[in-house]
């Protein structure tokens, strides 16, 4: 395991405000060469806020960010090797595809020989070399989000800083386009950080997420990490959909623990050594989650553990899935989600049918804040 420092270190950042408008709260992230790493959270969380103290146009209250053994404490955001791409794209609307690519090397003073050829190696990256002397007006959303990610990788920036990358397109240009974003950005090999709000862009493009809140960091880690094993009650609602249980913890043993909620007993398949009677909750996401007409019968539910008769109160086709709503004997609604694999299935479940929601003692995390 590579023992040299992260190539983004960033150190207890604070960025305060005055008037106890804290946005960013003692923050420490490291992020390797090459990674595509994602700011993750809400409105007002702090994630800009600190995409833009990494871009210069913010300066930190406290704490140091080094990128590839430099302190950028005091360097202007013209002196830095980065280069951000706004949400907006910022282009031009009188200069060509070309000339808006070209634009930060002539400022450079980049013999124009060796402008002509970045450019054209910026076009053949991002596949619009027949668009070239087109104006950004001429391009569609995604063409335009292209141009701006070709201009701000044509001056070979250290970091790449994206800003809300998709959120100018549509929800199916902007899936089309996550896949070809990542594609070029590997192809590249340059680090990158983006922020959004939008967990599924930052689960399919960034190789690990920081979860924020509040001005910090409740968790970082790749996708299925952050998604299977949530550290926080907020992290756990915050990606994907989940059902959250209250209750208390009746055994705690190194290889299982019990939990009491309300309608039902969870059976977890670790334990958490904590004491007994302490509140906690269990998550468990609606696809981890069995919808039968039928008690279940093998030894995840030995002694009632792990199962619950409720009536369906909603159900919603999406196709692929039906995601059904299970109402349980305290009013408590659990969410489930089941796959479409068949066209036509026995016992199909409707609205008033009574059912068994079952699941497996590995399917459930126990948080404790």
């Amino acid at each position: 395991m590579s023992t040299a420092p992260a190539y983004l270190q960033i150190r207890d950042v604070v960025k305060d405000f005055g008037g106890g408008a804290v946005a960013v709260n003692h923050v420490s992230i490291d992020i390797a060469k090459g990674e595509i790493f994602a700011l993750l959270g809400s409105s007002g969380c702090g994630k800009t806020t600190l995409l833009r103290m990494l871009a210069g146009f913010e300066t930190p209250t406290a704490g140091r960010i080094v990128l590839d053994g430099k302190d950028l404490a005091g360097l202007p955001p013209y002196e830095r090797p980065i280069n951000m791409m706004f949400q907006s794209y910022a282009l031009f609307p009188h200069l060509t595809v070309a000339d808006n690519i070209a634009f930060g090397l002539k400022r450079d003073g980049m013999p124009a020989d060796q402008i002509a050829q970045r450019v054209e190696a910026m076009l053949k990256l991002v596949q619009l070399g027949k668009y070239a002397k087109r104006k950004p007006h001429q391009l569609s959303g995604g063409q335009q989000q292209r141009v701006a990610l070709a201009r701000s990788l044509a001056k070979r920036p250290q970091l790449l800083l994206l800003d809300e990358p998709l959120g100018a397109l549509d929800k199916k240009l902007r899936e089309e386009t996550q896949i070809e974003l990542v594609n070029i950005i590997e192809e590249v090999g340059v680090t990158c950080v983006m922020v959004t709000h939008d967990q599924e862009e930052a689960m399919t493009m960034a190789s690990r997420i920081a979860i924020m809140s509040e001005g910090k960091v409740l968790q970082v880690g790749a996708p299925s990490e952050i998604y299977e094993t949530p550290a926080t009650r907020f992290v756990a609602d915050f990606i994907g959909n989940v059902n959250l249980m209250d209750g208390t913890l009746a055994q705690d043993e190194a290889d299982h623990c019990v939990i009491d909620c309300e309608d039902l007993k969870h059976y977890v398949g670790h334990g958490i050594t904590g004491t007994q009677g302490m509140p906690v909750s269990v998550a468990v996401r609606p696809e981890k989650i069995h919808l039968s007409p039928h008690a279940p019968t093998d030894e995840d539910h030995g002694g009632g553990f792990n199962r619950a008769k409720g009536v369906v109160k909603n159900l919603s086709y999406f196709g692929a899935y039906t995601v059904y709503h299970l109402e349980l004997p305290s009013g408590r609604v659990l969410k489930i989600s089941q796959n479409n694999t068949q066209r036509h299935r026995e016992h199909e479940l409707t609205w008033g049918s009574e059912a068994w929601a079952h699941w497996s003692r590995q399917s459930q995390v126990v948080l404790t804040q």
